[in-house]
């Protein structure tokens, strides 16, 4: 997995569970993700080595994964939004019943049957 992909990977994982993370564990993502700082200047910021920063970021990314790997919530999300972009281009075509088999579906994945 190319750099790019990888950053955008944990950057969705982070919009689901971020929030679970300490707040010394969000600021540093924050800094290095979505405000582009070196390691060696958030080092400068909180006062501590870059070493420090880059094993809380290796924690922090660690920790969203599991949390993906738990509970799921970024899977359930694509599940509902590709059945919901079938059942729209479903209604586009004039494909009716499709739409309509596409919209049972997800009902039934969003009540885990």
């Amino acid at each position: 997995m190319d750099e790019l992909t990888k950053n955008e990977k944990l950057g969705d994982l982070y919009a689901f569970y971020g929030s679970l993370l300490t707040k010394g564990q969000q600021s540093y993502f924050e800094d290095y993700y979505y405000n582009d700082l070196s390691l060696g200047e958030i080092a400068i910021n909180h006062n501590v080595s870059r070493q420090a920063v880059y094993d809380n970021l290796r924690r922090s990314s660690k920790t969203l994964e599991k949390y993906e790997k738990k509970l799921g919530m970024q899977a359930d999300y694509n599940q509902i939004e590709a059945s919901l972009v079938d059942a729209i281009l479903a209604i586009d075509n004039n494909d009716l019943q499709t739409a309509k088999d596409e919209i049972r579906k997800l009902l039934k994945q969003m009540r885990g049957e």
